[in-house]
């Protein structure tokens, strides 16, 4: 049987609730065997981040224990280049089964940065995309993604057929967190409780991340 495996990259600087509610909700709904985090080494698109390339892999590690539906893939930290995400899908279906489906989870303002990636227009040949929306978005898609839009997306994410070359939206829970707020707080010395796993939030304790790290 064809094997349903979702990948959601991004710097996890650090990871928090958002990424992985939003993570778990796909994994859900979608009834993937696995949906893989891939923390990124080098994003082409964004500084470098404070924390090393090591501690963020291994705080996505500390928040996914013991939740079967989600994994860590390390292989960006792995490669002496720059992130980009067509080569991680290039090397993630070539380990699946022909049949196997890939999903790529994608928040809303990725997705409308797509014309700016490395051979964006190639990605859906590895891959489904699932652009992942909250309910009070309010928002079009840039004009450089309608004719993709209107050629490949369908309507219900459960209906998205083969193993790859579809677009689908899947609406998720409203968690206004990011990782820029959550670094904001712990350099001003205040509580990110409950907004990162207790065990992320220990090891940036034990490792004294972000103290005194504000940022414009």
């Amino acid at each position: 049987m064809a094997r349903r495996i979702g990948i959601l990259g991004g710097t996890f600087n650090p990871v928090h609730i958002a990424h992985l509610r939003g993570a778990l909700e796909v994994a859900e709904q979608l009834g993937l065997d696995e949906l893989r985090l891939i923390p990124s080494a080098r994003p082409p698109h964004r500084e470098a981040p404070q924390a090393t390339a090591e501690q963020r892999l291994a705080m996505v590690e500390l928040a996914v224990a013991g939740e079967l539906r989600l994994a860590v893939d390390d292989r960006e930290l792995r490669r002496a280049k720059p992130s980009f995400t067509y080569d991680t899908l290039e090397s993630v279906r070539g380990e699946l089964a022909v049949d196997d489906q890939l999903f790529l989870l994608l928040g809303w303002d990725a997705f409308c940065g797509l014309p700016t990636w490395h051979r964006w227009q190639e990605l859906l040949e590895h891959c489904h995309i699932l652009v992942l929306q909250r309910p009070d978005a309010d928002s079009e898609a840039p004009e450089a993604l309608r004719d993709l839009l209107a050629a490949r997306s369908v309507n219900d994410p459960q209906a998205l057929a083969g193993a790859g070359g579809q677009i689908a939206f899947v609406w998720q829970t409203p968690l206004a967190v990011s990782a820029t707020q959550i670094r904001h707080l712990l350099a001003e010395g205040r509580s990110v409780r409950f907004l990162v796993p207790d065990a992320v939030l220990a090891y940036i304790h034990a490792h004294g991340l972000y103290r005194g790290q504000t940022e414009s």
